[in-house]
């Protein structure tokens, strides 16, 4: 039997506008049960994200003023960077700052 992983991916604040104006994603990830936080944003960055990668991430993270919430709960709580993503969790990237 193959292994499998699915993800729910939510992009929404403006930030859908640079994964081609889509907000939910669902992606299954072949050959895994579990991916690091920062494994599955490479991931994110290489497949889904479409324009401007610096409105989105900062190194090998998120860019500072996203809040990232996996399972409805701030990540910083579930571990930050080092929280491991299981097969059915939910991530929502949300943008705090705004230009006014």
């Amino acid at each position: 039997t193959s292994t499998f992983m699915r993800v729910r991916l939510e992009f929404s604040g403006g930030l859908e506008l640079l994964f081609n104006k889509v907000k939910h994603h669902e992606p299954v990830l072949e050959g895994r049960d579990s991916i690091p936080f920062g494994e599955l944003l490479v991931w994110i960055q290489k497949n889904l994200l479409q324009e401007r990668p610096e409105l989105f991430m900062s190194g090998d993270s998120v860019r500072p003023g996203i809040l990232v919430l996996i399972n409805e709960t701030d990540w910083e709580i579930m571990g930050g960077h080092k929280y491991v993503v299981q097969d059915g969790d939910s991530l929502v990237f949300i943008p705090t700052l705004h230009g006014g």
